[in-house]
């Protein structure tokens, strides 16, 4: 006998009461930060009306279950301190995320600059031992696209780099 195969069928989507989204919403947003746009985004996903999300949504920021500011807070110190992740780079991630612009700003001013360059530093360094490479001039090229690809900027790559790869008479003119 020929075991039965199990056909891929799409996933119902879950449906949830405005109640029952509450509740689930407060404890995930009591485990781990939480973002409005994230909330919104679960709520979708669990088919509530618009409205009936907005009070949802409504309702745990009056009770500070979810707060973009603590949650972009967040967000900054756990990407600059564990992922080594660059302003650009964060910036993106809070847009994306539907953080406004000046709450980005407020905790990306928290940051501690010297901490972020010395981050990158260490990365760049890491990266120069396993990088392949047959002269400097291409050992610094790709510490530069690895530096920006993190989302640090231009400048701070350049002279982090630089400091890597002393001997590059041939590539002064990045």
């Amino acid at each position: 006998m020929q075991p039965t195969r199990k056909i891929n069928t799409p996933r119902e989507k879950r449906t949830k009461t405005p109640e029952q989204a509450l509740t689930s919403l407060m404890r995930l947003c009591a485990r781990a930060e939480k973002s409005e746009g994230d909330a919104r985004r679960l709520m979708r996903g669990w088919g509530l009306a618009e409205r009936d999300a907005e009070a949802v949504l409504a309702r745990l920021v009056r009770e500070r279950f979810i707060d973009d500011t603590r949650y972009a807070e967040a967000f900054v110190r756990e990407k600059l301190r564990l992922s080594g992740w660059g302003e650009y780079k964060i910036r993106t991630a809070l847009q994306r995320k539907g953080i406004r612009r000046e709450v980005i700003d407020a905790a990306l001013a928290q940051a501690d600059r010297s901490a972020m360059g010395q981050r990158l530093a260490e990365q760049l360094a890491r990266k120069a031992r396993t990088v392949k490479y047959t002269t400097a001039y291409e050992l610094k090229t790709k510490l530069i696209r690895y530096g920006l690809s993190l989302g640090y900027d231009y400048e701070a790559v350049m002279d982090a780099a630089a400091q890597l790869v002393k001997d590059t008479d041939t590539c002064d003119d990045f």
